[in-house]
């Protein structure tokens, strides 16, 4: 007999058909009645209630007050409720929230010196840009040292 047809190895499952994968066959329930379904399925509806709610409020500002609120205040306020929703769906959906805190250091703390990374340099790269374009000495040292 094959190894292919062993049932004593989860291996034939991974092989063909994938929809046995999601049918219930590998499913860590096999009651959805259950008390531990049921817990699963509101912590889900809760994430979805509460990343509904902050697009909302992305949309309301968007929609009302991006007129009247000055555009540095909006872009903080969009990125913050950017990073909050995206938290939300690392935690919860990439299953993040239920590991060891050490393993959620070593992946958080990268994202937040890679963002830190990026805001530093447009920072910098803003400040040589207005330095350049508004030095009035710049030409005139370039001139006196030609000379």
């Amino acid at each position: 007999m094959s190894s292919h047809h062993n049932t004593d190895s989860i291996q034939h499952l991974y092989e063909g058909d994938q929809s046995k994968l999601y049918s219930g066959v590998m499913s860590h329930h096999s009651d959805i009645e259950s008390t531990e379904s049921k817990t699963q399925i509101k912590k889900i509806w809760k994430v979805f209630w509460i990343l509904l709610a902050i697009t909302l409020v992305e949309v309301f500002i968007g929609m009302q007050l991006s007129h009247s609120v000055p555009k540095p205040v909006l872009a903080f306020v969009y990125l913050s409720l950017t990073l909050v929703k995206a938290g939300f769906i690392v935690a919860i959906f990439m299953h993040l929230g239920d590991e060891k805190k050490n393993f959620m250091t070593v992946v958080l703390i990268p994202l937040v010196l890679f963002v830190w990374f990026i805001i530093a340099f447009l920072a910098d790269g803003g400040f040589w840009l207005h330095m350049n374009s508004t030095s009035p000495t710049r030409d005139h040292g370039i001139e006196h040292v030609a000379q």
